[in-house]
């Protein structure tokens, strides 16, 4: 079957393009009407209560999304126009402001001490927007926009919607050029590694249709994270490019066997589909682990980067042979002399000292798993963004004028007495770094009768038999100070209404924290476990995944260590997501090393010069493949503003070059060192495994 399927695409190469051109018509389409999810925080588990009540004020309240509008130096006249016209505003539900919840002319001294502080600073006036679409919705994210069109300068919106609005907006900002940086590198990276000239064009192209694919297909998803969408196309050059080399470099071998290259690039298809699907498999394997987050942004990256895998795959044995066919005469005509040094002299080296070398192993294991556990994370989502985004420059406005850091949102039954209530919100207020409390109640004072508080305010607070509560902390999200804040509100709401809920950015995070270190371990757990399940299997051995799997967690624990060692605080997701996909997209390295090492030995030499020779001819393919990948992910760390992105495109390029120098220099030490463990725990790991009667009858027929 692959053989028949192998000569057809060798004989139609013309088709093959022209079939993958249309192709990328449904991609397209498929691409744009995917919707990109920018509240990384929706990803949370729905069964957590942050989440129910996230739920609760979107459905009920209307008011998932709510943000605040300070205007500064500006007189109270124009703060009342302003509320009129953003009333107005389609997408908006309601608009909140202390003066108009009453009449304008009620001097805003008669209203509560704490209402005066929630809504007046000395130079400025604080409204607060809620509207009728959750806070990541294209609506929203309208609503915002001609929000900040009416409003002048003297005017700063904040609020967790601004902040995705924002993120939006700088995300595709930076898209074309997280792309064109990584294949201008990645190019520079093969030119620097392969002769052709035209060859590292060729592979771009083909990648290009599988990154295409991927995108289009991801319309079945229904949605992905702006996180996956600003790293997937990037992550899939990087870690699939060496595929197309592999596969090339096969066709090479068998020109010289065949007159026709149809032929020779059939026979490479047979051969190389195999070795790529096995290849393929540990990469699929690491990003298939990020699916068993309870954060559900780990399978949503985990699915497109496995998918594009398989499409990777998939399109060098189907597009790239038919490519390589019609620019064959191109690409062989246009040379350049390979700039890849010998290693020959460095890998005589190795195995003079492969104890010495196999003892350092062991020595940087333990510190590097000591810096790896101690490298501090942080969670607060307004950390990774740059501090002259307008969002954060409202953001720290609040927090000067207001003391204001974060919002929490308290749902509570509407039939609790007035006088529970009024005894539940003095203890909210009393407890450390709560600033204010806005209650229904709470507008009553002795000088306001109920009578004078409109419905459209009534409805902002109450409906449908409960009642909404904010609360404004002087504690920044993500800190212990806020996560404790939130388990001492919590429980006092309980005492009072065991169905309390409580929501907010600062709930939402702090079981964010809770999540995250679980997901930490567990991915680690299953990717690796996976992957040591593919090597034995691959090498039907005990000791070969433990030896490999070791080796490339050494270089991730080096990799995740060194921003302990700096000082510097990384963003929650990147040392969970850089374990997982940098264990299966570089453990390839040490897989290649270990299959030429046994290949030698089955070919009669002894373990001295098996690795030798395994070693020369691995290390330029270990330094090609992890070249592209570090130059693929280094520019977008560098040029990237939103630090998520940024942390984990530059631990991935970082993470390639530990694991190709610990796959060159220390690898090669431990399997020479190893190797008579390894014989005594592997099946056919000297002699070759004995060729089945079909085989041996098929090469007789030959």
């Amino acid at each position: 079957m692959l053989q028949r399927v192998a000569r057809f695409l060798t004989r139609k190469p013309a088709i093959i393009v022209a079939v993958a051109v249309l192709l990328l018509i449904p991609s397209a389409i498929g691409a744009v009407a995917t919707r990109i999810n920018y509240d990384t925080l929706s990803y949370l588990p729905q069964e957590f209560e942050s989440a129910q009540g996230e739920r609760v004020l979107e459905e009920v309240f209307q008011s998932a999304a709510t943000t605040m509008l300070m205007i500064e130096d500006m007189p109270l006249r124009y703060a009342e126009e302003l509320y009129t016209a953003i009333e107005e505003v389609p997408g908006v539900s309601s608009v909140t402001w202390l003066p108009n919840m009453t009449d304008i002319s009620i001097p805003k001294e008669i209203y509560p001490s704490g209402m005066q502080d929630m809504f007046f600073s000395e130079r400025s006036t604080l409204m607060i927007v809620q509207y009728d679409q959750p806070g990541a919705s294209d609506e929203t994210m309208q609503a915002i926009e001609e929000i900040r069109k009416i409003c002048n300068k003297q005017c700063f919106l904040a609020g967790f919607s601004v902040i995705i609005k924002d993120t939006r907006d700088l995300v595709d900002r930076e898209m074309p050029l997280y792309v064109g940086i990584a294949v201008l590198l990645s190019l520079l990276a093969m030119w620097f590694a392969i002769e052709q000239w035209l060859l590292p064009l060729t592979f771009i192209v083909n990648i290009g249709f599988a990154i295409a694919y991927n995108f289009g297909s991801n319309i079945f998803l229904g949605e992905i994270s702006y996180i996956t969408k600003a790293i997937a196309a990037i992550l899939q050059l990087g870690v699939s490019m060496d595929y197309s080399i592999f596969l090339v470099h096969r066709y090479q071998e068998e020109k010289e066997n065949y007159s026709d290259k149809r032929d020779a690039m059939a026979q490479a298809i047979q051969s190389a589909f195999v070795s790529l699907s096995g290849s393929s498999l540990t990469t699929v394997a690491g990003f298939l682990a990020l699916c068993f987050m309870q954060l559900l942004l780990g399978r949503d990256i985990g699915l497109v980067m496995a998918k594009g895998v398989i499409f990777s795959v998939l399109s060098v044995i189907l597009i790239l042979p038919a490519l390589v066919l019609l620019l064959d005469g191109p690409i062989e005509r246009y040379r350049h002399r390979n700039l890849i040094p010998d290693f020959t002299r460095v890998n005589t080296f190795i195995i003079r000292h492969s104890k010495g070398l196999s003892i350092l192993f062991l020595v940087l294991l333990f510190p590097a798993y000591y810096a790896q556990k101690h490298t501090v994370m942080y969670y607060n989502l307004d950390r990774t963004l740059p501090d002259d985004l307008p969002a954060i420059v409202a953001t720290n406005k609040l927090k000067d004028d207001y003391d204001m850091s974060c919002t929490h949102f308290v749902i509570v039954d509407d039939t609790l007495s007035a006088d529970t209530l009024h005894h539940m919100v003095k203890e909210l207020e009393h407890l450390d770094g709560i600033q204010s409390v806005v209650a229904y109640n709470k507008f009553l004072g002795p000088a306001i009768p109920d009578s004078f508080i409109s419905e459209d305010v009534k409805d902002v607070f109450k409906k449908d038999g409960l009642q909404m509560m904010m609360i404004t902390s002087k504690y920044q999200t993500a800190t212990d100070e806020l996560n404790a804040q939130v388990d001492q509100m919590n429980d006092i709401l309980k005492r009072y209404d065991p169905n309390a809920l409580i929501t907010g950015e600062g709930a939402l995070t702090k079981d964010l924290i809770e999540t995250s270190d679980v997901d930490f371990r567990v991915t680690n757990y299953i990717s690796v476990a996976a992957i040591i399940l593919i090597i034995g299997i691959v090498f039907q051995s005990f000791s070969i995944p433990v030896l490999l799997v070791a080796v490339i967690k050494l270089a991730i624990f080096i990799n995740e260590g060194i921003p302990m060692l700096m000082g510097v605080e990384i963003p929650f997701i990147s040392p969970t997501v850089i374990g997982a996909i940098q264990l299966g997209a570089t453990v390839d390295y040490a897989i290649l090393m270990a299959t030429r090492f046994r290949e030698e030995l089955q070919n009669g030499h002894d373990r001295d010069q098996a690795m030798l020779i395994a070693a020369n001819t691995s290390d330029p393919s270990i330094v090609t493949s992890s070249l592209v990948l570090f130059c693929a992910t280094l520019g977008v760390g560098i040029i990237s503003d939103i630090e998520i992105i940024s942390s984990i495109c530059t631990m991935l390029a970082r993470g390639a070059v530990i694991s190709s120098l610990i796959s060159i220099f220390i690898l090669p030490a431990i399997l020479h060192v190893c190797e008579p463990v390894i014989a005594r725990t592997s099946r056919y790991w000297r002699t070759a495994r004995p060729a089945k009667k079909e085989q041996v009858a098929e090469v007789i027929l030959q």
